[in-house]
C-alpha cells in the first residue's frame, strides 16, 4: 500500500483530515517486525484556539514543541504516567493542529501485539489510544518521527463513505468548557474495535 505523503498532512482543515484518516492503516516497523491496524476512531485538536488542545493559547513546552512543526510527524506523549498516546501533527509549521488516533482494527502482527502485553491474552488489543500504542510498540521515542519514514507511517487504503462515519464529541476533555462539545471525534460505524469512551452530550437545558 502507498504511504500518505507530506502534502496530505499539511492540509489546513484538521477536521477534514481526522475524518479522512478513518479507514486508513497505521503501521509500525519496530525491530524489523510490521504491526498494523485500520484506523477506526480519531479525534481532532485544533491548536491555539481549542481549549482541549495541548497548544491552547499558544502554549509551548518541551513536550509540545513538536506540535509546531510542519504536518507529517508523530506526537507521542505519556498520559497519566501510564499510557502512551499517538497523535498525527497536521497543517503547516507554527499551526499546531493534531489528531489523536483512538482505536484500530488489528491487521498485521497480532501475535507480536499480544506479546507486548505479556502472557495474558488481551481482548481489547487495539481498542483505545493507550492499548493501540502498546500493541504497535509506540512510545515517546517516536515523537517527532516523520510519518513518511520507515518506523511509523499511515497507508492509504482508500476513502470511507460519509454514511459509515459517526461524529461525536471528544473523550476526557471536560476541562475544555464549551470546546468539550465540539463534534471533533470520528469513528467507523458498527466497528467492534471503537473504544468505549464517552464524550459529552448537552441536553436542551444546556446542562451535561
Amino acid at each position: 500500500m502507498k504511504k500518505l505523503n507530506a502534502a496530505f498532512y499539511r492540509q489546513k482543515d484538521v477536521i477534514k483530515i481526522a475524518r479522512e484518516l478513518i479507514g486508513k492503516t497505521l503501521v509500525t516497523a519496530i525491530g524489523g517486525v510490521r504491526t498494523s491496524g485500520i484506523i477506526v476512531e480519531t479525534e481532532a485538536y485544533a491548536g491555539v484556539g481549542d481549549r482541549a488542545s495541548h497548544a491552547w493559547n499558544e502554549r509551548r513546552t518541551n513536550r509540545t514543541a513538536v506540535m509546531y512543526q510542519s504536518g507529517g510527524v508523530a506526537y507521542v506523549y505519556l498520559c497519566y504516567g501510564i499510557h502512551y498516546l499517538f497523535n498525527v501533527i497536521t497543517n503547516v509549521a507554527d499551526t499546531p493542529h493534531a489528531i489523536l488516533i483512538r482505536a484500530l482494527e488489528p491487521v498485521d502482527g497480532t501475535d507480536t501485539m499480544q506479546s507486548r502485553f505479556g502472557s495474558q491474552p488481551v481482548k481489547n488489543l487495539t481498542a483505545g489510544p493507550g492499548n493501540l500504542s502498546k500493541a504497535l510498540g509506540i512510545d515517546n521515542s517516536l515523537t517527532g518521527e516523520s510519518l513518511t519514514g520507515n518506523k511509523v507511517w499511515i497507508e492509504d487504503t482508500g476513502a470511507t463513505s460519509a454514511e459509515n462515519i459517526l461524529v461525536s464529541t471528544r473523550v476526557g476533555v471536560q476541562y475544555a468548557g464549551e470546546d468539550a462539545y465540539l463534534p471533533y471525534r470520528f469513528s467507523l460505524k458498527n466497528n467492534k474495535w471503537v473504544s468505549k469512551g464517552k464524550g459529552l452530550i448537552k441536553n436542551v437545558s444546556g446542562k451535561v
